[in-house]
């Protein structure tokens, strides 16, 4: 993903927490914040050290930007999203990850039409 789609700064992090809404399942939670005057949506991902190594962690965001790379056409322009992995994440494959992400993204209401 090329740097302008996604979050880098804790400031910003910080305010897509305080402002924005939340919704979680078992594996992730995700922050959604609006920003009207954005033509894309950024995405910032949270990757904890107790869901294991580093290259488990790398993993599980290639994963999480797959996903937003190859459902980048059906998800809400003009916002923020992050995107915290839980415990059971680190032993999914990209199948159930991006299962488990388009039930949420759906509990949000972050994509365009029903999928």
């Amino acid at each position: 993903m090329k740097k302008k789609y996604r979050i880098k700064k804790n400031e910003e992090f910080q305010q897509v927490f305080e402002h924005g809404v939340s919704m979680a399942n078992r594996q992730f939670v995700v922050y959604m914040l609006d920003r009207p005057d954005q033509p894309y949506f950024r995405i910032g991902l949270s990757v904890s050290k107790k869901l294991g190594k580093a290259v488990v962690r790398n993993r599980i965001k290639r994963y999480i930007r797959q996903f937003f790379l190859e459902m980048k056409d059906q998800i809400t322009e003009g916002k923020d999203y992050v995107i915290i992995a839980r415990m059971p994440t680190s032993e999914m494959n990209y199948a159930e990850v991006k299962k488990s992400l388009l039930h949420v993204l759906r509990k949000i209401g972050a994509l365009k039409q029903n999928i």
